[in-house]
């Protein structure tokens, strides 16, 4: 069980775990998971480790200048690749298993890399959580073999969290991170220019102060989600007009704020009445 050992020794086995691999790639986002196992590569492994960022239409330029300042920050070994998901029609239509397709191309960048680069291994950030949600890109990582050395420590979020916050990493308290991909509904097919407006919508909510949230698009309608404990600044009558007026301005027709609030894979609650 997860919560029957100390964070402090989940660590232990983590960083005994890469020193095991001998040199790794880390697939890195940026996010509080990634930057964390990042981090401890490092830690373990020294220049043996080696943390690569996948660029695509889908990952937001936000997150691109935190994973860059994360890695300058904490001096990590970096690079930038390209995946080119988009060429895969089957990730473009969007279905349940858009995840899925999208790391069968990243995690065969990955291989690539690795095997031109002699590395020992491919890590990603799955954490012990993450298996209580709909996760088809854990497939992906599976059969592509695939290292998981944060779930192989049985370390949960908040336990990540926790030791990133004592190394004094800055991404101990970043807001939960996802592809834009992540804002389309199933079914709805992915293109560039929805997930530019995704982009440009949601850094409108950044610009207002906003820290946890996200903007579905279903099309010529926005569904904005805000984390409840920020719901009272968003529900303010002038905020609501200012939200609605910004987010039309790039490119909506619509515009609407989910009463529930944020709240992780919520897109995945059609799956479940399904």
């Amino acid at each position: 069980m997860t919560g029957e050992r100390d964070p402090a020794e989940k660590q232990k086995l983590l960083l005994a775990r890469l020193r095991g691999l001998s040199s790794v790639l880390v697939a890195f986002s940026g996010g509080a998971d990634s930057a964390y196992l990042a981090w401890a590569a490092q830690f373990a492994l020294g220049e043996q480790a080696l943390a690569v960022t996948a660029l695509s239409p889908s990952f937001s330029a936000h997150d691109r200048r935190q994973a860059a300042s994360f890695a300058i920050e904490t001096g990590l070994r970096h690079e930038f690749i390209e995946t080119n998901e988009f060429e895969n029609p089957l990730y473009v239509a969007n279905q349940a298993d858009r995840c899925y397709h999208c790391k069968v191309e990243l995690f065969a960048e990955l291989a690539s890399l690795r095997a031109a680069r002699g590395f020992a291994a491919v890590a990603y950030g799955v954490n012990a959580d993450d298996l209580q949600d709909f996760r088809p890109g854990h497939r992906a990582a599976s059969e592509h073999g695939v290292v998981a050395p944060l779930l192989d420590a049985g370390l949960t979020k908040a336990e990540i969290r926790e030791l990133s916050r004592r190394q004094g990493l800055s991404t101990w308290d970043r807001p939960a991170s996802a592809c834009l991909a992540s804002r389309i509904p199933y079914g709805m097919p992915v293109t560039v220019e929805n997930l530019s407006r995704i982009e440009n919508a949601e850094s409108v909510l950044r610009e207002f102060g906003f820290r946890q949230f996200r903007v579905r698009s279903y099309g010529e309608l926005a569904r904005i989600e805000i984390a409840p404990e920020e719901l009272s600044q968003a529900l303010q009558v002038e905020m609501l007009r200012a939200l609605a007026e910004s987010v039309r301005k790039v490119g909506f027709t619509y515009v609407t704020l989910d009463l529930e609030g944020y709240r992780q894979g919520s897109l995945n609650d059609a799956l479940k009445r399904k």
